[in-house]
């Protein structure tokens, strides 16, 4: 688990690095193409945290339908989100992420318009998952062996 912990965490900080790039990118914010993205050393955690919170979860929904599982994880990474934003917020007195400019946010902690991205993450996280369960056992063996 804790394996799994250190590589949901990378994975996180680099698609995050990824969506921000390529987001600013797209909107116009970046004129050069050097795709500078940026993340938090908050967010190793939080992602790291797919091991213990999204796992069970994706196993007692395996028999659902894809559309009702995709759901089910979007709220959930919300969940998470909100409740991080919030914990930091109140901890070290600001959330490093603050959604307040965006149309559709909640207090400034989620975007309610990344919901399709987080529904997709969800899904696209059962094969990285299922594949993780099969590669982390011969990885732990290298590292140890």
């Amino acid at each position: 688990m804790i394996l799994r912990f250190i590589i949901y965490g990378l994975l996180g900080w680099c698609g995050e690095i990824t969506w921000t790039a390529t987001r600013e990118k797209l909107s116009g914010q970046q004129r050069d193409w050097k795709l500078r993205g940026t993340t938090y050393l908050w967010m190793f955690p939080l992602y790291g945290l797919i091991a213990p919170l999204y796992e069970p979860l994706h196993n007692a929904l395996r028999a659902w339908p894809w559309p009702l599982r995709g759901v089910v994880y979007m709220l959930g990474f919300w969940t998470i989100e909100y409740l991080a934003g919030w914990l930091l917020k109140r901890v070290i007195g600001v959330c490093p992420w603050d959604y307040s400019r965006a149309r559709w946010h909640v207090r400034g902690f989620i975007r309610l318009d990344y919901g399709p991205v987080w529904f997709l993450v969800g899904l696209g996280l059962e094969s990285v998952h299922d594949l993780l369960l099969q590669l982390t056992p011969a990885i732990q063996q290298a590292l140890i062996g």
